[in-house]
């Protein structure tokens, strides 16, 4: 595949990208994927620091390249936590980007590309809505802390934004890590 593109200008939730991605590819790939994913040894628990998720992702049964994506994902994600709370990445405590659900969606995604093996992955500016979302630290304006502190490292954001949380910090570091250019 040459060039994929992402169009996130009404959503970047994870679920939304891996529904694209998923969709990009024939039937059989996807449903492939689908059972990679649940194959690979995702435990369903909450995993509470970047050094639990780095441990199941080094247990899980894919190939070294999407281990490689799934820990710069996470790694991403610790760092943007340690600047939200400021404190040490090794003292980040994951909530909702810990649990299995999401590790296995990280997983997901990271499998739908390496299937799809683009030489470039672009993006439109990213739809981060607005408002307040619920949270396990209690009600935080949109995009949380989490999600704006990925977004400052240089995520363009569209200029109107919905209502809704339509960007996560999941999301966001899959953003991050696996898009090459904005336009």
């Amino acid at each position: 595949m040459g060039e994929l593109h992402f169009d996130f200008t009404k959503t970047a939730r994870r679920r939304d990208i891996l529904s694209d991605l998923l969709g990009r590819l024939p039937l059989e790939s996807r449903t492939v994927i689908t059972e990679r994913a649940d194959r690979a040894g995702v435990p369903d628990k909450h995993h509470h620091d970047l050094a639990e998720v780095l441990a199941t992702i080094d247990g899980l049964a894919v190939s070294e390249h999407v281990k490689q994506d799934m820990r710069a994902v996470y790694r991403i994600l610790a760092e943007a936590e340690a600047t939200a709370h400021g404190c040490a990445v090794e003292q980040t405590h994951f909530h909702e980007v810990g649990n299995g659900e999401a590790v296995k969606n990280v997983l997901a995604i990271a499998l739908a590309i390496e299937a799809l093996d683009p030489d470039t992955i672009t993006a439109t500016p990213v739809q981060t809505g607005s408002g307040k979302v619920r949270c396990a630290h209690g009600e935080l304006d949109i995009p949380a802390p989490a999600t704006a502190a990925i977004i400052a490292r240089g995520i363009p954001v569209c200029g109107e934004l919905l209502e809704g949380e339509l960007c996560t910090p999941t999301s966001a570091a899959v953003i991050w890590h696996f898009v090459d250019r904005f336009e």
